[in-house]
Protein backbone atom coordinates (compact mmCIF):
# COMPACT_ATOMS: atom_id res chain seq x y z
CA UNK A 1 0.00 0.00 0.00
CA UNK A 2 1.37 3.33 -0.66
CA UNK A 3 3.05 5.34 2.26
CA UNK A 4 3.74 9.20 2.93
CA UNK A 5 5.82 10.48 5.64
CA UNK A 6 4.13 13.53 7.11
CA UNK A 7 7.15 14.69 8.40
CA UNK A 8 9.68 13.97 5.85
CA UNK A 9 7.63 12.88 3.16
CA UNK A 10 9.68 10.26 2.62
CA UNK A 11 7.26 7.63 0.09
CA UNK A 12 7.55 3.67 0.81
CA UNK A 13 5.58 1.03 1.62
CA UNK A 14 6.40 0.73 5.89
CA UNK A 15 3.89 -0.39 7.63
CA UNK A 16 4.36 1.60 11.19
CA UNK A 17 7.37 4.42 10.74
CA UNK A 18 8.91 6.28 8.40
CA UNK A 19 12.48 4.21 7.27
CA UNK A 20 14.01 7.72 7.07
CA UNK A 21 13.24 9.51 9.66
CA UNK A 22 11.13 7.23 12.35
CA UNK A 23 8.07 9.17 12.17
CA UNK A 24 4.84 7.03 13.25
CA UNK A 25 3.16 10.18 11.33
CA UNK A 26 2.43 7.98 8.20
CA UNK A 27 -0.44 8.18 5.76
CA UNK A 28 -1.25 4.99 4.11
CA UNK A 29 -3.95 4.32 1.61
CA UNK A 30 -4.45 2.31 -2.01
CA UNK A 31 -5.72 5.74 -3.43
CA UNK A 32 -2.68 7.53 -1.92
CA UNK A 33 -1.52 8.92 -5.20
CA UNK A 34 -4.61 9.20 -7.80
CA UNK A 35 -6.93 11.76 -5.53
CA UNK A 36 -6.90 15.62 -6.06
CA UNK A 37 -9.42 17.77 -4.46
CA UNK A 38 -8.15 18.85 -0.97
CA UNK A 39 -9.86 21.05 1.44
CA UNK A 40 -7.55 22.56 4.15
CA UNK A 41 -8.87 23.88 7.10
CA UNK A 42 -6.35 25.68 9.94
CA UNK A 43 -6.82 24.41 13.35
CA UNK A 44 -8.52 27.27 15.52
CA UNK A 45 -7.11 29.46 13.35
CA UNK A 46 -7.68 32.93 15.37
CA UNK A 47 -6.08 30.88 18.56
CA UNK A 48 -3.14 29.51 16.83
CA UNK A 49 -2.74 32.92 15.79
CA UNK A 50 -2.75 34.68 19.41
CA UNK A 51 -0.60 31.48 21.13
CA UNK A 52 1.84 32.21 17.93
CA UNK A 53 2.33 35.82 18.97
CA UNK A 54 2.38 35.14 23.17
CA UNK A 55 4.20 32.33 24.08
CA UNK A 56 2.54 33.16 27.45
CA UNK A 57 -0.27 31.62 26.20
CA UNK A 58 1.10 28.61 24.32
CA UNK A 59 -0.48 26.29 27.25
CA UNK A 60 -3.42 27.93 28.24
CA UNK A 61 -6.74 27.65 27.22
CA UNK A 62 -7.67 30.45 24.66
CA UNK A 63 -10.92 32.04 23.89
CA UNK A 64 -11.18 34.47 21.08
CA UNK A 65 -13.84 36.79 21.95
CA UNK A 66 -15.46 39.45 24.40
CA UNK A 67 -17.45 40.67 27.04
CA UNK A 68 -19.86 38.81 29.01
CA UNK A 69 -22.66 39.24 26.20
CA UNK A 70 -20.52 38.24 23.51
CA UNK A 71 -19.94 35.06 21.62
CA UNK A 72 -17.03 32.72 21.00
CA UNK A 73 -15.36 33.80 17.78
CA UNK A 74 -13.16 30.43 18.41
CA UNK A 75 -12.16 28.45 21.06
CA UNK A 76 -8.03 26.98 21.07
CA UNK A 77 -8.23 22.84 21.45
CA UNK A 78 -7.82 22.80 25.40
CA UNK A 79 -10.79 25.10 25.72
CA UNK A 80 -12.56 23.06 23.53
CA UNK A 81 -11.85 20.02 26.15
CA UNK A 82 -14.11 21.94 28.61
CA UNK A 83 -16.40 21.87 26.44
CA UNK A 84 -16.55 25.37 24.77
CA UNK A 85 -17.56 26.13 21.05
CA UNK A 86 -17.19 28.79 18.16
CA UNK A 87 -20.71 30.61 18.59
CA UNK A 88 -21.17 30.37 22.42
CA UNK A 89 -22.48 32.96 24.44
CA UNK A 90 -19.43 34.09 26.42
CA UNK A 91 -20.98 33.58 30.05
CA UNK A 92 -21.81 30.30 29.09
CA UNK A 93 -18.48 29.64 28.10
CA UNK A 94 -16.66 31.07 30.97
CA UNK A 95 -18.69 28.76 33.29
CA UNK A 96 -17.48 25.99 31.55
CA UNK A 97 -13.69 27.15 31.45
CA UNK A 98 -13.74 29.93 34.09
CA UNK A 99 -9.76 29.66 33.33
CA UNK A 100 -9.66 30.52 30.05
CA UNK A 101 -7.63 33.83 28.86
CA UNK A 102 -9.96 35.82 26.87
CA UNK A 103 -8.31 37.83 23.86
CA UNK A 104 -9.67 40.25 21.77
CA UNK A 105 -10.13 39.67 17.80
CA UNK A 106 -7.18 41.50 15.87
CA UNK A 107 -8.56 41.30 12.62
CA UNK A 108 -5.97 42.84 10.59
CA UNK A 109 -3.62 40.18 12.11
CA UNK A 110 -5.75 37.00 11.15
CA UNK A 111 -6.25 38.39 7.24
CA UNK A 112 -2.40 38.74 6.99
CA UNK A 113 -1.49 35.66 8.11
CA UNK A 114 -4.58 34.02 5.79
CA UNK A 115 -2.91 36.00 2.76
CA UNK A 116 0.46 34.44 3.43
CA UNK A 117 -1.21 31.04 3.55
CA UNK A 118 -2.87 31.65 0.55
CA UNK A 119 0.51 32.76 -0.88
CA UNK A 120 1.86 29.31 -0.14
CA UNK A 121 -1.08 27.64 -2.02
CA UNK A 122 -0.69 29.52 -4.93
CA UNK A 123 2.67 28.04 -5.29
CA UNK A 124 1.31 24.72 -6.13
CA UNK A 125 -1.98 25.45 -7.57
CA UNK A 126 -4.06 28.55 -9.27
CA UNK A 127 -7.25 26.91 -8.73
CA UNK A 128 -8.36 28.04 -5.00
CA UNK A 129 -11.35 28.17 -3.80
CA UNK A 130 -11.57 30.21 -0.45
CA UNK A 131 -14.52 29.67 2.00
CA UNK A 132 -12.93 31.84 4.56
CA UNK A 133 -9.64 33.53 5.93
CA UNK A 134 -8.99 29.67 7.42
CA UNK A 135 -10.11 27.03 5.04
CA UNK A 136 -10.38 26.37 1.24
CA UNK A 137 -10.68 24.77 -1.34
CA UNK A 138 -7.87 22.94 -3.88
CA UNK A 139 -8.25 21.42 -7.18
CA UNK A 140 -4.09 20.43 -7.71
CA UNK A 141 -5.46 17.92 -11.19
CA UNK A 142 -2.62 18.03 -13.14
CA UNK A 143 0.31 19.12 -10.81
CA UNK A 144 2.08 16.53 -10.64
CA UNK A 145 4.01 16.71 -13.65
CA UNK A 146 4.64 20.93 -12.83
CA UNK A 147 5.55 19.69 -9.38
CA UNK A 148 7.00 16.25 -9.69
CA UNK A 149 4.79 15.14 -6.85
CA UNK A 150 1.55 13.93 -6.71
CA UNK A 151 -1.45 15.45 -4.70
CA UNK A 152 -1.19 14.00 -1.49
CA UNK A 153 2.35 14.94 -1.44
CA UNK A 154 2.03 18.38 -1.92
CA UNK A 155 -0.65 18.68 0.41
CA UNK A 156 1.46 17.41 3.22
CA UNK A 157 4.44 19.95 1.90
CA UNK A 158 2.13 22.51 2.47
CA UNK A 159 0.64 21.88 5.95
CA UNK A 160 4.21 21.37 6.85
CA UNK A 161 5.53 24.58 5.65
CA UNK A 162 2.61 26.73 6.86
CA UNK A 163 3.14 25.10 9.91
CA UNK A 164 7.40 25.63 10.15
CA UNK A 165 6.89 29.38 8.37
CA UNK A 166 3.66 30.71 9.76
CA UNK A 167 3.77 28.89 12.93
CA UNK A 168 0.06 27.69 13.04
CA UNK A 169 -1.50 24.25 11.96
CA UNK A 170 -3.63 23.22 9.87
CA UNK A 171 -6.00 19.94 8.73
CA UNK A 172 -6.38 18.07 5.20
CA UNK A 173 -8.85 16.46 3.35
CA UNK A 174 -8.47 14.57 0.39
CA UNK A 175 -10.71 12.83 -1.85
CA UNK A 176 -12.04 12.78 -5.37
CA UNK A 177 -14.97 15.58 -4.93
CA UNK A 178 -15.47 18.65 -2.66
CA UNK A 179 -18.13 17.27 -0.31
CA UNK A 180 -15.67 14.18 0.88
CA UNK A 181 -12.70 15.92 1.29
CA UNK A 182 -14.19 18.80 3.50
CA UNK A 183 -15.79 15.66 5.34
CA UNK A 184 -12.23 14.53 5.35
CA UNK A 185 -10.76 17.05 6.73
CA UNK A 186 -12.96 16.85 9.51
CA UNK A 187 -11.96 13.51 11.04
CA UNK A 188 -8.97 14.05 12.84
CA UNK A 189 -8.37 17.57 13.81
CA UNK A 190 -5.72 18.81 14.60
CA UNK A 191 -2.92 18.30 12.47
CA UNK A 192 -4.65 16.02 10.66
CA UNK A 193 -5.12 14.43 7.51
CA UNK A 194 -7.30 11.81 6.11
CA UNK A 195 -8.38 11.08 2.80
CA UNK A 196 -11.36 9.30 1.41
CA UNK A 197 -11.01 7.55 -1.62
CA UNK A 198 -13.58 6.51 -4.35
CA UNK A 199 -13.57 2.66 -3.67
CA UNK A 200 -14.49 3.20 0.06
CA UNK A 201 -17.28 6.03 -0.32
CA UNK A 202 -20.21 4.39 -0.32
CA UNK A 203 -19.43 2.28 2.49
CA UNK A 204 -17.96 4.61 4.79
CA UNK A 205 -21.21 7.42 4.28
CA UNK A 206 -23.35 4.81 5.07
CA UNK A 207 -22.16 5.29 8.51
CA UNK A 208 -22.67 8.45 9.17
CA UNK A 209 -25.02 10.60 10.75
CA UNK A 210 -26.99 13.03 8.47
CA UNK A 211 -25.49 15.58 10.05
CA UNK A 212 -22.24 15.51 8.26
CA UNK A 213 -24.31 16.93 5.35
CA UNK A 214 -24.10 20.50 4.27
CA UNK A 215 -26.56 22.25 5.01
CA UNK A 216 -28.07 19.92 7.20
CA UNK A 217 -28.14 21.91 10.36
CA UNK A 218 -29.89 20.99 13.93
CA UNK A 219 -33.29 22.40 13.04
CA UNK A 220 -33.37 20.44 9.76
CA UNK A 221 -31.57 17.39 11.54
CA UNK A 222 -34.62 17.44 14.19
CA UNK A 223 -36.92 17.02 10.98
CA UNK A 224 -35.38 14.48 8.98
CA UNK A 225 -35.28 12.36 12.40
CA UNK A 226 -38.64 13.05 12.98
CA UNK A 227 -39.34 11.56 9.14
CA UNK A 228 -37.09 8.38 10.31
CA UNK A 229 -34.10 10.02 8.93
CA UNK A 230 -31.29 9.52 11.19
CA UNK A 231 -28.37 8.00 9.32
CA UNK A 232 -26.94 8.36 5.36
CA UNK A 233 -28.18 5.09 5.00
CA UNK A 234 -31.55 5.72 5.81
CA UNK A 235 -31.50 8.59 3.26
CA UNK A 236 -30.48 6.23 0.52
CA UNK A 237 -33.42 4.20 1.45
CA UNK A 238 -35.78 6.97 0.39
CA UNK A 239 -36.51 7.52 -3.32
CA UNK A 240 -35.22 10.48 -4.97
CA UNK A 241 -38.66 11.25 -6.09
CA UNK A 242 -40.23 11.08 -2.60
CA UNK A 243 -37.60 13.12 -1.15
CA UNK A 244 -37.89 15.57 -3.80
CA UNK A 245 -41.27 16.25 -2.91
CA UNK A 246 -40.76 16.02 0.82
CA UNK A 247 -37.62 18.83 1.02
CA UNK A 248 -37.80 20.33 -2.39
CA UNK A 249 -34.39 21.43 -4.08
CA UNK A 250 -32.44 20.11 -0.92
CA UNK A 251 -34.28 16.69 -1.05
CA UNK A 252 -32.42 16.19 -4.85
CA UNK A 253 -29.80 17.33 -3.13
CA UNK A 254 -29.45 14.60 -0.35
CA UNK A 255 -30.72 11.81 -2.61
CA UNK A 256 -27.00 12.77 -4.42
CA UNK A 257 -24.72 13.26 -1.58
CA UNK A 258 -26.15 10.19 0.48
CA UNK A 259 -24.12 8.31 -2.63
CA UNK A 260 -21.19 10.65 -2.53
CA UNK A 261 -21.91 12.51 -6.14
CA UNK A 262 -21.23 15.91 -5.53
CA UNK A 263 -20.47 17.41 -9.39
CA UNK A 264 -19.16 20.88 -7.91
CA UNK A 265 -15.60 22.16 -9.31
CA UNK A 266 -13.02 24.22 -7.42
CA UNK A 267 -14.06 27.71 -7.93
CA UNK A 268 -11.22 30.07 -8.17
CA UNK A 269 -13.48 32.79 -7.76
CA UNK A 270 -13.78 33.96 -4.38
CA UNK A 271 -15.96 32.13 -1.95
CA UNK A 272 -16.89 34.90 0.18
CA UNK A 273 -20.57 36.30 -0.33
CA UNK A 274 -20.53 38.75 2.39
CA UNK A 275 -18.10 40.56 4.62
CA UNK A 276 -19.58 41.53 8.13
CA UNK A 277 -18.85 42.71 11.95
CA UNK A 278 -20.40 42.90 14.84
CA UNK A 279 -20.20 43.86 18.75
CA UNK A 280 -22.47 42.71 21.31
CA UNK A 281 -22.76 45.69 24.12
CA UNK A 282 -23.25 44.92 27.96
CA UNK A 283 -25.36 47.17 28.56
CA UNK A 284 -28.15 47.83 26.07
CA UNK A 285 -28.48 51.31 24.61
CA UNK A 286 -30.19 53.47 22.19
CA UNK A 287 -27.33 56.41 22.68
CA UNK A 288 -26.91 57.59 19.28
CA UNK A 289 -23.84 59.47 19.46
CA UNK A 290 -22.25 55.51 21.08
CA UNK A 291 -23.91 53.47 18.24
CA UNK A 292 -22.79 55.94 15.55
CA UNK A 293 -19.14 54.82 17.43
CA UNK A 294 -19.73 51.70 17.01
CA UNK A 295 -21.20 51.92 13.23
CA UNK A 296 -18.14 53.35 12.34
CA UNK A 297 -15.17 51.27 13.71
CA UNK A 298 -17.55 48.13 12.46
CA UNK A 299 -17.57 49.54 9.26
CA UNK A 300 -13.74 50.32 8.95
CA UNK A 301 -13.05 46.78 10.29
CA UNK A 302 -15.63 45.73 7.40
CA UNK A 303 -13.76 47.98 4.70
CA UNK A 304 -10.25 46.43 6.01
CA UNK A 305 -11.24 43.13 5.52
CA UNK A 306 -12.55 44.00 1.72
CA UNK A 307 -9.70 46.13 1.02
CA UNK A 308 -7.22 42.72 1.99
CA UNK A 309 -9.46 40.32 0.24
CA UNK A 310 -9.31 42.89 -2.68
CA UNK A 311 -13.23 42.95 -2.79
CA UNK A 312 -16.04 45.49 -2.98
CA UNK A 313 -19.88 45.36 -1.89
CA UNK A 314 -22.63 47.58 -3.67
CA UNK A 315 -25.41 46.89 -0.73
CA UNK A 316 -24.49 48.17 2.82
CA UNK A 317 -26.53 46.84 5.22
CA UNK A 318 -26.66 47.54 9.27
CA UNK A 319 -28.16 44.54 11.92
CA UNK A 320 -29.33 45.31 15.31
CA UNK A 321 -30.69 42.67 17.54
CA UNK A 322 -33.43 43.93 20.38
CA UNK A 323 -33.25 43.53 24.57
CA UNK A 324 -35.60 39.87 23.41
CA UNK A 325 -32.93 38.80 20.81
CA UNK A 326 -35.28 40.04 18.08
CA UNK A 327 -33.10 41.25 14.87
CA UNK A 328 -33.70 44.15 12.69
CA UNK A 329 -31.50 44.29 9.15
CA UNK A 330 -32.07 47.10 6.85
CA UNK A 331 -29.91 47.49 3.58
CA UNK A 332 -29.33 50.17 0.88
CA UNK A 333 -27.89 49.81 -2.51
CA UNK A 334 -25.23 51.84 -3.69
CA UNK A 335 -24.96 53.20 -6.98
CA UNK A 336 -21.57 51.61 -7.91
CA UNK A 337 -19.15 48.80 -5.68
CA UNK A 338 -17.10 50.17 -2.63
CA UNK A 339 -14.87 49.23 -0.28
CA UNK A 340 -13.75 52.53 1.80
CA UNK A 341 -15.12 52.98 4.85
CA UNK A 342 -16.06 56.50 4.87
CA UNK A 343 -18.62 55.21 1.99
CA UNK A 344 -19.62 52.15 4.34
CA UNK A 345 -20.41 54.58 7.28
CA UNK A 346 -22.14 57.64 5.21
CA UNK A 347 -24.62 54.84 3.31
CA UNK A 348 -25.05 52.82 6.81
CA UNK A 349 -26.06 56.23 9.01
CA UNK A 350 -29.22 56.89 8.05
CA UNK A 351 -30.23 53.17 8.09
CA UNK A 352 -29.31 53.41 11.58
CA UNK A 353 -31.06 56.50 12.56
CA UNK A 354 -34.07 55.28 10.90
CA UNK A 355 -34.42 52.09 13.43
CA UNK A 356 -33.56 54.17 16.84
CA UNK A 357 -37.00 54.06 17.55
CA UNK A 358 -37.10 50.66 18.07
CA UNK A 359 -34.20 50.56 20.50
CA UNK A 360 -32.50 50.12 22.88
CA UNK A 361 -30.03 47.44 20.85
CA UNK A 362 -27.88 44.55 22.75
CA UNK A 363 -26.14 44.18 19.22
CA UNK A 364 -25.16 46.13 16.22
CA UNK A 365 -23.46 45.03 12.82
CA UNK A 366 -22.16 46.36 9.56
CA UNK A 367 -21.93 44.34 6.50
CA UNK A 368 -20.85 44.43 2.64
CA UNK A 369 -22.80 41.93 0.28
CA UNK A 370 -23.07 41.84 -3.50
CA UNK A 371 -19.09 41.35 -3.70
CA UNK A 372 -17.36 41.84 -6.95
CA UNK A 373 -13.76 42.72 -7.43
CA UNK A 374 -12.30 45.77 -6.24
CA UNK A 375 -11.10 47.10 -9.94
CA UNK A 376 -14.12 49.15 -10.61
CA UNK A 377 -15.11 50.16 -7.09
CA UNK A 378 -15.10 53.91 -6.05
CA UNK A 379 -14.28 55.37 -9.71
CA UNK A 380 -17.46 57.37 -10.94
CA UNK A 381 -17.81 60.85 -9.81
CA UNK A 382 -20.40 61.30 -7.53
CA UNK A 383 -22.50 64.55 -8.67
CA UNK A 384 -24.42 64.72 -5.47
CA UNK A 385 -21.36 64.73 -3.21
CA UNK A 386 -18.97 67.13 -4.65
CA UNK A 387 -16.20 66.22 -1.59
CA UNK A 388 -16.49 62.40 -1.97
CA UNK A 389 -13.46 62.15 -4.30
CA UNK A 390 -11.43 64.12 -1.55
CA UNK A 391 -12.50 61.52 1.36
CA UNK A 392 -11.54 58.81 -0.74
CA UNK A 393 -7.67 60.00 -1.60
CA UNK A 394 -7.81 60.76 2.06
CA UNK A 395 -8.86 57.55 3.36
CA UNK A 396 -6.08 55.54 1.05
CA UNK A 397 -3.16 57.97 2.02
CA UNK A 398 -4.56 56.73 5.87
CA UNK A 399 -4.16 53.34 4.53
CA UNK A 400 -0.74 53.67 3.77
CA UNK A 401 0.32 55.28 6.87
CA UNK A 402 -1.25 52.88 9.33
CA UNK A 403 0.72 50.24 7.28
CA UNK A 404 3.62 51.58 7.85
CA UNK A 405 3.00 52.87 11.19
CA UNK A 406 0.16 50.29 12.84
CA UNK A 407 -3.52 50.86 12.76
CA UNK A 408 -3.35 53.42 15.34
CA UNK A 409 -1.29 55.60 13.65
CA UNK A 410 -4.30 57.62 12.51
CA UNK A 411 -8.10 57.60 14.38
CA UNK A 412 -10.71 59.60 13.40
CA UNK A 413 -12.89 61.46 16.01
CA UNK A 414 -15.95 59.78 15.37
CA UNK A 415 -14.16 56.46 16.14
CA UNK A 416 -13.60 57.77 20.02
CA UNK A 417 -17.23 57.88 20.80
Amino acid sequence: MPTLCRDCLHSSSAENRCPECGSPRLLKHTELNNLSIAHMDCDAFYASVEKRDNPDIRDKPVIIGGGKRGVVSTACYIARIKGVRSAMPMFKALDLCPEAVIVKPRMEKYVEVSRQIKALMEELTPVIEPLSLDEAFLDLTGTERLHGAPPATLMARLVKRIEEDIGVSASVGLSHNKFLAKIASDLDKPRGYSIIGKAETEEFLSKQRVSVIWGVGRTFQETLERDGIRTIADLKRRERKDLGLRYGSMGDRLWHLARGLDHRSVSSRDGTKSITNETTFNIDTADPQLLEGHLWRLGEKVSDRAKAKSLAGKVVMVKLKRANHASLTRRITLPEPTQMANVIYRAAQPLLAKALPEGPFRLIGVGLTGLTSSEMADTSPDLLDPDAKTRTAAERATDEIRQRFGTDAILKGRALR
